[in-house]
């Protein structure tokens, strides 16, 4: 009897110990279960105070500074209209405070400011040219610039020569018409032909090559985003 009330005893206080730690598990299941989300938004709410995101301010180009381009396209008085468009491309990066605000190779958009084939006897051609804008960051930012000029050479030995041809050609025909004074009024019509030749016609192109590298200068402060 005795024996049996002592295994009764044992069986019932090995099932409260059972009972015991389930309930512990359980109790401590549920506390890191609620826990846990609790850590996530900590770590989550942390990281975001670390890591603020903030948008790049804008960035001013002062006057005078330097946009050194290189020509896509040949422009010549021959061809070329005042006013006319052409295009070039940023033969070096802009840079202000050691950051790249427009990389090289971005597209910039200039005008012809006045293209003169030069006048028949005095003067020589020229071409000048200015930027109008650039591409930052996807978008066209207008500038403003002073102007680069290109004369064409002089042809002044040219000139001269075709009146010394005139000149020699009219001489010589005088002379077989009439001898010595006919020669010299050959050469004053000779010399009078190729005066004619140089009159009608003009000097030799002023020409912007492609691939011309410029520098041109601001001529006003512009202020660009970079992003």
């Amino acid at each position: 009897m005795n024996t049996k009330f002592l295994t009764a005893c044992t069986v019932t206080a090995i099932a409260i110990s059972l009972v015991g730690c389930s309930r512990t598990a359980e109790q401590s299941t549920a506390v890191d279960s609620k826990s846990a989300p609790e850590v996530t938004e900590a770590a989550t709410a942390k990281s975001a105070v670390s890591l603020p995101w903030s948008k790049p301010k804008p960035v001013t180009l002062g006057e005078g500074t330097p946009i050194k381009v290189r020509t896509q396209t040949s422009l010549s008085t021959k061809s070329a209209k005042t006013g006319e468009a052409f295009t070039a491309t940023l033969a070096e990066p802009i840079v202000v405070d050691g950051k790249v605000v427009a990389p090289r190779g971005s597209m910039v958009e200039g005008r012809v400011v006045n293209s003169d084939p030069g006048g028949r006897v005095k003067g020589v051609a020229s071409i000048s040219v200015r930027l109008t804008q650039i591409r930052v960051a996807g978008r066209e930012v207008a500038i403003n610039t002073g102007s680069i000029e290109r004369r064409a050479r002089t042809t002044k030995r040219k000139d001269a020569a075709k009146v010394g041809i005139g000149a020699g050609i009219g001489a010589a025909i005088g002379a077989i018409a009439g001898g010595g004074q006919g020669a010299a009024i050959g050469a004053g019509a000779g010399g009078a032909a190729g005066t004619g030749l140089v009159l009608a016609t003009h000097g030799e192109p002023a020409v912007l090559s492609a691939e011309s590298v410029l520098t041109f200068k601001l001529t006003a402060p512009v202020t660009v985003d970079p992003t």
